[in-house]
């Protein structure tokens, strides 16, 4: 049986939604946000499960995702974002950030990266 674009790219992000709610607590409230504004700021991204983490693709190519602390047993969880983001600034720029609210204003910052990372 051979899927349709659209029953796969559903079935991606039921995969990831799922990812996400297997996260324990702060995670998983942390992943279900940064979920949320992934997808109504670059709507064309399409949810994946990259390396068993969630992730957003543009034309097949990942361009973010996001670590759990927990599973990662690191201090923070990170949003990072991949070589076919468009961040560029100069010739250093960050494409690894540390998550821990985040606060209202983070979730502008990250808003305008997502959005400035998809072009």
């Amino acid at each position: 049986m051979r899927w349709s674009r659209a029953e796969k790219e559903a079935a991606a992000e039921r995969d990831v939604l799922a990812k996400i709610a297997g996260m324990p607590g702060a995670d998983r409230v942390l992943a279900e946000r940064i979920h949320e504004i992934v997808r109504t700021a670059a709507p064309g991204l399409a949810p994946e499960l990259w390396y068993g983490v969630p992730a957003y693709a543009q034309d097949g190519k990942v361009v973010r995702r996001f670590q759990s602390a927990q599973k990662f047993r690191t201090r923070y969880a990170t949003l990072g974002f991949t070589d076919r983001a468009a961040l560029d600034d100069g010739t250093v720029w960050a494409i690894s950030y540390a998550l821990r609210g985040p606060t209202a204003a983070d979730e502008q910052r990250i808003r305008a990266l997502v959005e400035r990372a998809v072009g």
